[in-house]
């Protein structure tokens, strides 16, 4: 005897070697046997054997027209075999009736299963849905397969023009365009965004990375809409009635600096006695709390920088009123410092809201290489204020001093020489990259004065009780910089505190301590009173975690960025073979670009070896550069070889 049944969702047959009570032993086509509940039995047969049955019923199955079959069944609840009977007639075989069972269990858009055996048809409104849904999946998966096949090719299908920088960002994944973008990568062994690169869908591996960002910090653009309007007409009067100083000031900073927020001036007392100012742009005076501007700077929080390129905390034209520009009188916040010639000891300070004339805008990239310390001490070279940065270079050196007694006294080592920063120049898709030395005099009076404005106006703001954003950070314990309401030593830079609040233009933190200092520096003992912002509030607190977490963002885009440029150097130079230093363990840095790198297998060297890597692979799409150890130098061979091997490094 022979049985067909369900087991677990699927239909079966075999044959029996016994029974007990409701309980069948039956054995599989395949010579397995399993216990079989009699409840779970549809049909009983002796021929044909089982084998032969499943086969011909599976045929015979094909040729039920489901449509017709929906027809016959009626409206009401009924079983397989009541159905084939009607079907095949009232001697349906039993190869029939399992091949009516084995449809109707297929079918579960024109059939719902009752239970075993038992059935009942799809009403005809949800039959007619239904087989509309099933026609549109199947012309979507056509069309997916025909945008598979386009895209396997290498073409992007006419249907993804306009979509793809969505489907790389922020996509749909249930999309027809997604899904074939997936299923495409994957038989061509690659990820998405290469694969959109080979279609040629977007121009670079430089505008994905930036698409990227855009996408997640600019959803709605870069540009600053109502509150760009707003800004073109600033409060010239108001700014007119700020007194004017004779002073002539000048600025420090690199060519490619628009948001000028710092300038410097000197003037020459009796008694041997210098008054030193530090004059930073006032933004605060044209932006009140909550105005559009201030909610459109309390979104972007910051200036992003990136290789060739920037998006600006504030409107282009509100910029343009305040930024410290030559040639014309800037509404600014001065920090006056009067300090002894002779022993560079700071014998008073002085805070005054004013208007300053900015005579000049001295550039790091035109100076540096003139404006040396040697050079300051011999009195030799012709550049502008070489008078006044005679005298700064001095006071400056004198501010990092007592800072490093100050880190000593914390129980820190004097800071560590930093290595040379650089410059990148964009144009196109080419880039230009050039070392800028850290520590230079221009460098170190631009650092140390901001420095001492920072940490004296950050006393300032205390000793009015006025609340502002600080900057902390202890010597032991986690030794991370923390922003905090209220001050507290930053003993890394040896400040007893640090508010920033010399970059108004360009961070939003030192927009609201200017508002702060503003407050002190008009109303002194009453600041605490008729400041924008007063102690507990909420939305200073808010303004802390959000500017972390935004700004470190910023700065990961800049490095990626940066990074992005560094590899691009390298294939630009064609350069096979490269110089490097250890700096722990198997990360090295590049010494012409500002790239640092992990080389597998590199062994086990001393800070600063120098060794020659050969480039194996540059990844533009996931900036990434393989490398391989070529050479070890040895400290007496260093420089002999670094000429020599340098024109092979082009090679």
């Amino acid at each position: 005897m022979n049985v067909f049944f369900e087991d677990s969702g699927s239909f079966k047959a075999g044959t029996v070697l016994s029974r007990q009570n409701e309980t069948l032993q039956v054995e599989l086509l395949g010579g397995r046997r399993i216990k079989v509940k009699g409840k779970d039995v549809l049909l009983e047969f002796s021929a044909p054997t089982a084998a032969e049955l499943m086969q011909s019923a599976e045929t015979c199955a094909q040729t039920i027209e489901l449509d017709f079959l929906w027809e016959c069944a009626g409206t009401d609840e009924f079983n397989f075999a009541a159905l084939a009977e009607e079907y095949f007639g009232m001697q349906a075989t039993s190869v029939e009736r399992a091949a009516l069972a084995l449809r109707l269990h297929s079918a579960p858009v024109y059939f719902r299963r009752k239970g075993r055996g038992q059935y009942q048809r799809a009403p005809e409104e949800q039959l007619k849905a239904a087989l509309a849904a099933l026609e549109r999946r199947s012309q979507q998966a056509a069309l997916q397969a025909t945008y598979e096949a386009e895209l396997t090719a290498h073409r992007l299908p006419a249907a993804f023009e306009g979509k793809v920088l969505t489907l790389l960002t922020k996509p749909d994944k249930n999309s027809i365009e997604h899904k074939a973008l997936e299923a495409a990568a994957s038989a061509c062994g690659t990820s998405v965004a290469q694969l959109i690169l080979d279609c040629g869908a977007i121009p670079s591996a430089r505008a994905l990375h930036e698409s990227r960002f855009l996408a997640e910090y600019f959803p709605h653009g870069i540009g600053f809409g109502p509150a760009a309007a707003y800004s073109e007409q600033p409060a010239e009067s108001m700014l007119a009635e700020r007194p004017a100083t004779e002073i002539q000031a000048f600025s420090i900073d690199d060519l490619s600096t628009t948001e000028i927020d710092d300038a410097f001036s000197v003037e020459w007392l009796a008694n041997g006695r210098l008054r030193i100012g530090v004059h930073i742009a006032a933004p605060a005076l044209g932006i009140a709390r909550d105005d559009i501007i201030d909610l459109q700077a309390r979104t972007r929080l910051s200036t992003v920088y990136v290789p060739g390129d920037k998006i600006t905390m504030l409107p282009a034209a509100l910029v343009d009123t305040f930024t410290l520009k030559e040639g014309g009188l800037r509404p600014v916040l001065s920090f006056y410092t009067i300090i002894d010639s002779a022993t560079q000891d700071i014998v008073a300070t002085e805070t005054r809201v004013e208007r300053v004339f900015i005579a000049h805008n001295l550039r790091h990239n035109l100076l540096e290489a003139t404006v040396t310390a040697e050079a300051i001490a011999a009195g030799e070279g012709a550049y502008p204020y070489k008078k006044e940065i005679a005298v700064l270079w001095p006071f400056a050196q004198a501010l990092y001093e007592k800072r490093q007694q100050a880190r000593i006294n914390y129980g820190l080592k004097r800071e560590t020489p930093r290595h040379a920063d650089f410059n990148f120049a964009i144009e196109g898709e080419s880039v230009s990259i050039t070392p800028r030395r850290r520590g230079s005099p221009l460098d170190l009076i631009v650092a140390e004065l901001a420095i001492l404005v920072n940490s004296s106006w950050g006393a300032l703001l205390a000793k009015y009780g006025v609340p502002g954003i600080y900057r902390a950070q202890r010597a032991f314990g986690l030794n991370r910089t923390r922003m905090q309401i209220g001050p507290a030593p930053h003993e890394g830079l040896g400040v007893e505190q640090y508010a920033w609040s010399t970059s108004p233009l360009r961070r939003y933190i030192d927009l609201v301590n200017q508002w702060q200092l503003l407050a002190c520096v008009q109303h002194g003992v009453a600041a605490k009173l008729v400041a924008p912002f007063k102690p507990k509030d909420v939305d200073l607190y808010a303004i802390v975690q959000n500017f972390e977490d935004t700004y470190q963002a910023y700065a990961d885009h800049q490095n990626r960025m940066e990074r992005f440029w560094c590899l691009r150097w390298l294939k630009q130079e064609k350069r096979k073979r490269v110089l490097a230093s250890v700096i722990k363990g198997d990360l090295v840095r590049f010494d012409e670009i500002p790239l640092l790198l992990h080389v597998p297998g590199l062994g086990v060297h001393a800070r600063d070896t120098k060794l020659w890597l050969d480039i194996l692979a540059i990844d533009e799409l996931n900036i990434e550069v393989s490398c391989r150890l070529s050479q070890v130098l040895e400290v007496s061979e260093t420089q002999e070889n670094l000429t020599g091997d340098a024109a092979a490094s082009c090679a």
